[in-house]
């Protein structure tokens, strides 16, 4: 794996990371977008799998506020990764792009102007129709207003419904047990991550549309979605599904919202046969 840092047309900075950078007489890359509170270390087991069942590079970033990459800015909306994203595409000669959870949301809205071939998302968190609510986001200011952290994070954990059995637990308890993390390498990733991921959560309602606009998308798009996460997902890409013709919908069995990370191999199976074309 190589890291290299590029320069973004506004002056920022965006950590890249490319996994087989020594196969791209192969063919040009595919882009990953990670999702929120994680980082593209996160994605170092799925980048090397993807890759070597390709046998071509594939690039992964720090989107901003993670890393060595700039931070967010304070009036963050979805067009600043849209942007950093055309910045990678360009960097890296690629026109296949996969996103992950809000990854797959920045890449469903870009790829409706940027130069994506072929795309894929998994578990995106894209609004259609209003399917992505967060009215916890209230609760959660209220509580890191007053220092409350722990409390914090459980509302956002609890909110977003990912993380399976924890999400399922009394606010109560779950405060109690993002304490008892907090010293942990997950538990100081993710307070480190919380503020960019609700300003994160805010700009997807925010980039709420219907599901006709989304014509725009390549022809060749496949949504994947995991049986076990979350069903908010299911319903916006149902939608999409439904107006995108030429899309593929699959459900991954057996794994949840972080089956990406997880980079089982009937996931890597069919990327690999969808970006092998």
């Amino acid at each position: 794996m190589t890291r290299e840092k590029i320069t973004t047309a506004d002056g920022g900075t965006l950590e890249l990371f490319t996994t087989g950078g020594e196969l791209a007489a192969g063919g040009s890359g595919v882009v990953v977008v990670p999702a929120s509170m994680v980082t593209a270390a996160d994605y170092s087991k799925f980048a090397q799998k993807l890759s070597a069942a390709l046998g071509r590079p594939v690039h992964t970033f720090n989107r901003r506020g993670r890393g060595e990459s700039s931070p967010q800015p304070e009036d963050y909306t979805l067009d600043v990764d849209i942007r950093d994203l055309s910045e990678v595409m360009k960097h890296t000669a690629s026109t296949d792009v996969f996103g992950h959870s809000f990854g797959g949301a920045v890449a469903l809205h870009a790829a409706r102007t940027l130069p994506v071939e072929r795309l894929a998302v998994y578990d995106p968190a894209v609004s259609v129709n209003h399917s992505v609510k967060a009215e916890w986001t209230s609760e959660y200011e209220r509580a890191t207003a007053a220092g409350d952290f722990d409390r914090g994070l459980a509302v956002l954990v609890k909110g977003v419904e990912t993380e399976g059995a924890f999400a399922r637990m009394p606010l109560s308890m779950l405060t109690l047990v993002t304490k008892l993390t907090s010293g942990t390498p997950m538990g100081k990733q993710m307070r480190e991550l919380m503020q960019a991921g609700v300003r994160e959560i805010k700009a997807v309602i925010a980039a709420d549309m219907p599901a006709e606009p989304f014509l725009e998308l390549p022809l060749e798009t496949l949504i994947v979605v995991g049986e076990k996460s979350p069903a908010y997902f299911g319903v916006a890409c149902g939608q999409i599904h439904d107006v995108l013709s030429g899309s593929s919908y699959t459900i991954l069995p057996g794994h949840g919202h972080d089956g990406v990370i997880r980079a089982p191999d009937k996931l890597i199976a069919e990327l690999s046969d969808f970006f092998s074309g």
